[in-house]
């Protein structure tokens, strides 16, 4: 097949990121179709080689917060965008998931995309294992659609630009069409990105793309010197949802190249009035912006991606934790050499940050290994690139011996079976996709959209809610206020509360922004009452009981339960999953503490958690 993309003169094409990576990166990808819709006409007159509108964490983020059918935004973007071609984000096997996928499930997705109106793929491995990038580039060629493979760019005593060459090869031999270097960390220095880029010109005949962000501030200047040594594309965010730990401002490079030979063309004026829309729209979005998302050149040590640090800001928050947030940086860079040094990007980043993090929470390094960690050492996300740390690796999944194939060739087909499984609430084949993806935040979806409920995440801040509520919660005790102590002013907010004990029972109080643990001895709790008036009762106990006893089972952190193996009377041994938890967009596993019988089961699927509650009670036989 003929390169059909092949660069004709040095003039640069850029890709603008706007409606997925660069709100991914800052806002943690809650962007929503309705503002991206509204600004489509000038976006479409500016002359992009493309825009890059669809996948990494948007699927997941429409259907789980938005409650939006990613597949009518991608759909409702096409028709919006008649003369710019659709880029998306594709995790090889992984597609848009935390998982390796079947192969009918990958060919379907594809075929589907492309018909709903993707145009080019980006499709990477996050290990490099080109192994699992074959069928999803097969699957683009056969429906004619654009084939951009991606070299998943980082530093490590493994990795070298020899490396990622020989990679570049084997993909224009796979059939690729473009060769995209996607450095996700903005690890990409000036000098590293020529010679990487001089490396590639000189051993292959395909154009070459280069995606990086600006999370250590070198993404412009990595961009000049890419250019120079014989780049053609490159990726830019309008400047209003730009830099930090998005892509390099477009306006800026746009300038930049203007009257050399690597001159864009595009019209800086049109692109300034579109900044000026997204500045507004940005602030809509306040609430999912962390301190996290700026340039901070710590990001070379630890090496984390513009998409997982805003969103591991958020995960943290919603733990009370975020205060740990440099513990966990620090602890990143040591769960990824125990791994074998994978390159961080989705579903690796998810992998490496989730375990950190729980080692951090729990206050021991893995004491709780999450499902998803465990199959990473069994070998089902692939090769790792360098050599893991065989003692974790005993540690999570045993004596048990690794996979050394193609993860995927362990799959069973699975569309057929899970059509049958969604029956009628699939309502065509895309809905049938997305269970695939993602079945229980799909399954919600489904029956919320059946019920006419379907409501995104409120935007506003908490204090602005409450504000609209001031009416209804006049008489209620504040949950957050500014206390004065002797001239010293504190704001605190009451982030929760545990079960009692010994007549005391603990809340969790931020103060200035500081996690703290207080014992307080609770007489009364007030709640509203008639007429204005105040009423106290009595403390009420958990609906969950404390967990005391060694057959008390407990979840390691607080998350969603999402699935349940087993009901009461059943036999299980020390050991056996009895239900998964999902925090952090992960699944946790929770075993039996002990050989005996399920006396007792406090939760059902859905409810929400927390690590001193009793979810099963297991009795000694």
């Amino acid at each position: 097949m003929p390169n059909k993309n092949k660069a004709k003169n040095s003039k640069v094409r850029i890709t603008d990121t706007v409606l997925r990576d660069a709100h991914q990166s800052l806002l943690a990808t809650r962007m929503r179709t309705d503002d991206m819709l509204a600004i489509t006409e000038k976006l479409d007159r500016v002359g992009y080689w493309s825009l890059e509108v669809w996948g990494g964490a948007t699927f997941d983020t429409c259907l789980r917060f938005l409650r939006e059918d990613p597949w009518q935004r991608l759909r409702d973007l096409r028709k919006a965008l008649p003369n710019t071609k659709l880029q998306m984000l594709l995790r090889g096997q992984n597609i848009v998931g935390y998982r390796h996928y079947s192969d009918d499930v990958v060919r379907k997705f594809v075929e589907r995309a492309v018909k709903n109106g993707m145009d080019i793929f980006r499709i990477f491995d996050a290990l490099n294992d080109i192994r699992n990038m074959e069928v999803a580039v097969k699957a683009v060629r056969a429906m004619d659609a654009t084939v951009e493979a991606a070299v998943c760019y980082t530093t490590s005593p493994v990795h070298s630009h020899e490396g990622f060459v020989e990679m570049a090869l084997r993909l224009e031999d796979m059939g690729a069409d473009i060769i995209c270097i996607k450095d996700m960390a903005g690890l990409l220095t000036p000098y590293a990105a020529f010679n990487l880029v001089k490396s590639l010109k000189e051993k292959i005949k395909l154009p070459i793309h280069i995606h990086t962000h600006d999370s250590s501030g070198l993404a412009a200047m990595s961009y000049l010197k890419a250019i120079e040594a014989g780049a053609e594309m490159v990726d830019t965010a309008i400047s209003s949802l730009a830099s930090g730990t998005a892509q390099p401002p477009t306006e800026s490079l746009v300038e930049a190249l203007k009257g050399t030979p690597y001159d864009t063309g595009l019209d800086i004026s049109l692109l300034a009035e579109i900044a000026d829309y997204f500045r507004k729209v940005r602030k809509k979005y306040k609430k999912f912006e962390s301190e996290y998302t700026g340039i901070d050149t710590k990001t070379l040590i630890v090496q984390i991606p513009g998409g997982m640090i805003s969103n591991l800001a958020i995960q943290l928050k919603e733990q009370n934790a975020l205060e740990k947030m440099d513990e966990v940086l620090e602890e990143i860079p040591r769960v990824r050499k125990d791994m074998g040094y994978p390159p961080l990007v989705t579903p690796t980043s998810q992998v490496v940050g989730t375990q950190a993090t729980l080692n951090i929470l729990t206050g021991e390094r893995y004491k709780v290994i999450t499902s998803e960690t465990k199959n990473y050492f069994k070998g089902l996300y692939g090769t790792p690139p360098g050599k893991i740390d065989k003692k974790i690796q005993k540690r999570a999944i045993g004596n048990e011996e690794p996979i050394i194939c193609r993860p995927a060739d362990l799959l069973e087909p699975e569309l057929d079976k899970l059509t049958r499984e969604l029956g009628g609430r699939a309502k065509n084949i895309e809905d049938i996709l997305s269970y695939a993806l993602f079945p229980n935040v799909a399954l919600e979806y489904f029956e919320q959209r059946e019920s006419g409920k379907l409501e995104p995440e409120p935007l506003e801040e908490p204090k602005e809610a409450e504000a609209q509520q001031a009416p209804l919660m006049a008489n209620l005790a504040p949950s957050e206020f500014i206390i004065t102590v002797h001239g010293e002013s504190y704001r605190v907010k009451v982030a929760g509360a545990g079960h009692k004990v010994e007549g005391k029972r603990p809340f969790f109080l931020k103060i200035d922004n500081r996690l703290e643990e207080v014992m307080l001895e609770s007489l009364t709790e007030v709640i509203p009452a008639t007429a204005g008036e105040i009423e106290g009762r009595p403390i009420t106990t958990s609906v969950r009981p404390k967990a005391m006893k060694k057959g008390d089972v407990t979840a390691p952190i607080p998350g969603k339960v999402t699935s349940i193996k087993v009901s009461e009377g059943a036999k299980v041994s020390a050991g056996d999953t009895l239900l998964t938890v999902e925090a952090m967009k992960m699944e946790n596993e929770v075993h039996t503490p002990m050989d005996g019988t399920v006396k007792k089961v406090y939760v059902k699927v859905g409810d929400s958690v927390n690590p001193d509650e009793t979810l099963m009670v297991i009795e000694k036989e």
